[in-house]
C-alpha cells in the first residue's frame, strides 16, 4: 500500500482536534447504542414473570428492535443525506434513548414491543449516521480504522449493561435498568452540539436538494405511496416476529420481501440486484454471529452447567475480544485492503468456533480455557465486522451513503431476528445447542467470506452495465442515477 502524501494523517494522534472530537462523540453514541440495545436480553426472565409471559413469547421482544431497523436506516439515513450527518446522529440517539426510557414505563407485552421498536429505529440510524460521519471526517487512507475503532464501542456498551444489571436490578427491579439508558444522553448531545459537519458531506452535498435519497423517497409523487408501503411492511414484519400470523406467515414473508425490494428499486433503479446482494451478505453475517450472541448464555448455563458469575465473566471476555478485534481489523484493513482483511479474519475465526463448542460439560478446569477461546473467537469473527460499514459504504457516493448504508445493513440485520430461531430449531433437531451454534457459525462464516472475497455485489453491478466496482447508480456516472 502506498504511503500517504506528506501532511496526510497516518495515525489517530496525527488527526486534528476536530477529527478526534468527532470520533469520540460518535464512539460514545455507539457505546450508548450497544448499552440500550442489549438491555432486553438481560431481563427477559423478569419481564416474563412480571407480565405473565412464556419465555418463548418474551423472547420475541428481542426481535422487536430488528423489525423496525429497516425504517430507521432508511428514514434517518435519508435525513443524513439531505440535512447532514450530525442532525441524523442526534435524532438517532434521541430515538433509542427515548425508546429505552419508555420501556421502563411499559404496562404490557404490546407496549413494550412498540417501545423496543423505537429503540430499533434509533439504533439503525445511529449505525448509518455515525459510521458515515466518522468516515467522511477522516482521511480516506484511515477509513477502515475509523469504522473499526467506532464499532469497538458497541461491545463495551454491552459489557457496561451487564455490569449495570448486576447492580441495578437486584436493588430497584428491571424497570430501573431501562431508566438508566437515558442518563448519559445529556453528555452525548452536549458533545454533538459543538461538532462540525462531516467535511466530505459538506463539500460534495452541502445544501443541495436534488441529488439525495431524500429527493428520491420523499418527492411529491412518492411521499404518500411510500408511507403506505412503510405501514404495510411494518405490519407484516410485526405479525411475523410476534408469531401472531398463524398460517398467513409465508404470505406475509413474501409481502415483506416485495415491499423491501420496492424501496431498493427506488434507491437503486435497475441495479437493485447490487443492493440486494449487499443485504444478503449482511443477512448471512447476522446468521453466523447472532445465534452465538443471543444463545451463548443459554448454552453456557444449560449445556455446560456454569453458574451466573461464570457466565457473566465469560460474556465479558467475549465482549472485550469483540472490541479489540474491531480495532485491529481497522488497522489491518487500511494496510491490506478491506476485502482481503475481512476474508482473512473470517477464515481465521473458524479455528476457534468449533473448540468453543467442544468443551465438555461440568469441568471447572475448562473455565479459563473457555474465556480464552471466547475472546479469540469474538476477536476474529465479530471483530472483523468492524470493517462492514466501510465495505458497504464503498458502494455508495456521499450523497446516497447514509441511507444506502443504513437501509442495506438494517434490512440484512433481519437475520438477527431469524438467527436465534434457526439456532433453536437446529438444536431441537440434532439434540445439541452447542453443535447447532457451531454448524450455523461455521457454515455461514464460509458463505460470507466467499461473497466478500469474490466481490459478488460489484460483479453483479458490472454484469448489469457498470464498469467499475461501484455501480453507476452509486457513483453518479453514466445514465443511471439515484434510481429515478
Amino acid at each position: 500500500m502506498a504511503a500517504p502524501p506528506p501532511g496526510i494523517p497516518r495515525s489517530f494522534r496525527q488527526l486534528s482536534r476536530p477529527q478526534r472530537k468527532a470520533f469520540f462523540a460518535a464512539w460514545l453514541g455507539y457505546l450508548l447504542d450497544g448499552f440500550d440495545f442489549i438491555l432486553i436480553t438481560l431481563v427477559l426472565t423478569e419481564i416474563a414473570d412480571d407480565f405473565d409471559l412464556s419465555l418463548t413469547k418474551a423472547a420475541t421482544l428481542v426481535s422487536a428492535a430488528f423489525v423496525s431497523r429497516w425504517l430507521g436506516g432508511l428514514v434517518l439515513g435519508a435525513i443524513g443525506d439531505r440535512f447532514g450527518r450530525k442532525p441524523a446522529m442526534i435524532l438517532a440517539i434521541l430515538a433509542f434513548s427515548l425508546g429505552s426510557a419508555l420501556c421502563g414505563f411499559a404496562w404490557g407485552y404490546w407496549s413494550l414491543f412498540v417501545f423496543r421498536a423505537i429503540v430499533g429505529i434509533g439504533m439503525a440510524g445511529e449505525y448509518g449516521s455515525s459510521a458515515t460521519y466518522v468516515m467522511e471526517s477522516w482521511p480516506k487512507s484511515m477509513r477502515n480504522r475509523a469504522t473499526g475503532f467506532l464499532l469497538s464501542a458497541y461491545p463495551i456498551g454491552t459489557v457496561l449493561a451487564a455490569l449495570a444489571y448486576e447492580v441495578i436490578v437486584p436493588l430497584g427491579g428491571w424497570r430501573w435498568l431501562f431508566y438508566a439508558g437515558i442518563v448519559p444522553i445529556a453528555l452525548t448531545l452536549y458533545l454533538r452540539r459543538a461538532l462540525p459537519e462531516a467535511a466530505e458531506w459538506q463539500a460534495e452535498v452541502g445544501g443541495r436538494t436534488d441529488v439525495t435519497t431524500s429527493s428520491v423517497l420523499f418527492s411529491a409523487r412518492r411521499r404518500l405511496p411510500n408511507a403506505a408501503l412503510a405501514v404495510v411492511l411494518s405490519a407484516a414484519l410485526g405479525f411475523i416476529f410476534t408469531r401472531t400470523a398463524g398460517g398467513a406467515t409465508p404470505l406475509l414473508i413474501a409481502l415483506a420481501v416485495v415491499c423491501l425490494l420496492a424501496f431498493a428499486v427506488q434507491l437503486a433503479g435497475r441495479l437493485w440486484p447490487v443492493m440486494l446482494a449487499i443485504m444478503i451478505t449482511v443477512f448471512c453475517a447476522f446468521l453466523y454471529s447472532w445465534p452465538i450472541q443471543s444463545l451463548l448464555p443459554t448454552y453456557l448455563k444449560s449445556d455446560l452447567g456454569y453458574d451466573t458469575g461464570q457466565v457473566s465473566t465469560a460474556l465479558t471476555w467475549a465482549g472485550l475480544g469483540y472490541a479489540a478485534g474491531s480495532c485491529l481489523a481497522g488497522v489491518l484493513g487500511d494496510k491490506l485492503g478491506t476485502r482481503r482483511t475481512y476474508v482473512l479474519g473470517l477464515f481465521v475465526s473458524l479455528a476457534f468456533v468449533f473448540p468453543v463448542f467442544a468443551l465438555p460439560a461440568g469441568d471447572a478446569n475448562n473455565v479459563v480455557l473457555l474465556w480464552v477461546l471466547l475472546f479469540a473467537m469474538q476477536f476474529t469473527s465479530q471483530g472483523i465486522s468492524g470493517l462492514l460499514p466501510k465495505y458497504i459504504g464503498d458502494h455508495f457516493p456521499t450523497r446516497l451513503r447514509a441511507a444506502g448504508l443504513g437501509f442495506s445493513y438494517n434490512v440484512g440485520a433481519l437475520g438477527g431476528a431469524v438467527a436465534p430461531l434457526a439456532g433453536a430449531a437446529i438444536a431441537e433437531e440434532i439434540g445439541s445447542l452447542g453443535t447447532a451454534l457451531a454448524i450455523l457459525a461455521g457454515s455461514l462464516t464460509v458463505v460470507v467470506a466467499l461473497i466478500i472475497g469474490f466481490g459478488v455485489p460489484a460483479r453483479i453491478g458490472r454484469a448489469l452495465g457498470s464498469d467499475s466496482d461501484a455501480p453507476a447508480f452509486l457513483t453518479g456516472e453514466g445514465k443511471i442515477t439515484s434510481g429515478r
